[in-house]
């Protein structure tokens, strides 16, 4: 029996400084395979290469993963600038249009960290570019080193660092089946106000959103601003997205 097939996002990277490619991170592609239970097939974060709704008549579920690269700030009507940088302009074109096809047609949709502030701003909300700026808001960032540099060891650049406050009732709270759950955190950009079909369902203690999903979606549409894909082997929240994701994506081939 063949296995549903989960799309992949790529992202712009120059390799040896001159030859540009399309990547994805392994914990992604191994997140589908072990816990979804999909076959990952990448597609280019380009608009001339990736035709969507082509590519949605051959996948079964779409990821969109974490990046370094921001979403540039013209997507949400606020001003770019060096510090918010990098920015991957070809990638914001292909999601947020890949966003609206999947809600529309109930393709499953699982954004994650930058994926999912694809998502929002697919949907009407504004991001803010360094949400740690804020009054009162914790650095997201991930940590560094007294020197500045970025802690070389993943199991501390990835570890939980705080806790998420679920809406009772919500889609989150059904998958995972409590109120509080512990992620990781590793953005500078933040949703700052939610467009009308976005339901923010997931809080941190300090107010940036963390969990959002999408009013009246045809399918499974869900995004977390949290790294769901770096353990979800082991990780018992991080596994129940994924699985959850995986059940909407073997449902969906059923009924294609």
């Amino acid at each position: 029996m063949s296995k549903p097939v989960v799309g992949v996002i790529g992202n712009a990277r120059v390799l040896e400084s001159r030859f540009p490619a399309q990547v994805v991170g392994e914990k992604n592609l191994r997140a589908v395979a072990d816990v979804a239970g999909a076959l990952p097939v990448m597609f280019a974060g380009v608009p001339d290469i990736t035709d969507v709704a082509a590519l949605l008549d051959v996948v079964d579920g779409v990821l969109l993963t974490g990046a370094r690269a921001n979403v540039h700030p013209t997507r949400f009507r606020a001003e770019p600038a060096p510090a918010y940088e990098p920015y991957d302009e070809n990638r914001d074109t292909v999601a947020l249009s890949l966003s609206e096809a999947c809600v529309e047609r109930g393709v499953p949709l699982f954004g994650v960290c930058r994926g999912m502030q694809e998502m929002a701003v697919a949907f009407g909300c504004s991001l803010h570019p360094e949400i740690r700026d804020l009054p009162g808001r914790m650095n997201h960032r991930m940590p560094r080193l007294e020197n500045g540099e970025i802690h070389p060891d993943p199991e501390v650049v990835f570890a939980d660092r705080h806790d998420v406050h679920l809406i009772e009732g919500g889609e989150f709270f059904r998958i995972l089946g409590c109120e509080m759950i512990r992620v990781n955190s590793l953005h500078g950009q933040g949703v700052l106000k939610a467009g009308p079909r976005v339901m923010i369902e997931g809080v941190a203690e300090d107010g940036t959103v963390e969990a959002i999903s999408i009013r009246d979606a045809a399918g499974f549409a869900l995004g977390v601003q949290w790294h769901a894909e770096y353990d979800p082997q082991t990780n018992p929240v991080n596994q129940a997205m994924f699985k959850a994701f995986g059940k909407a994506i073997a449902g969906y081939r059923k009924r294609r």
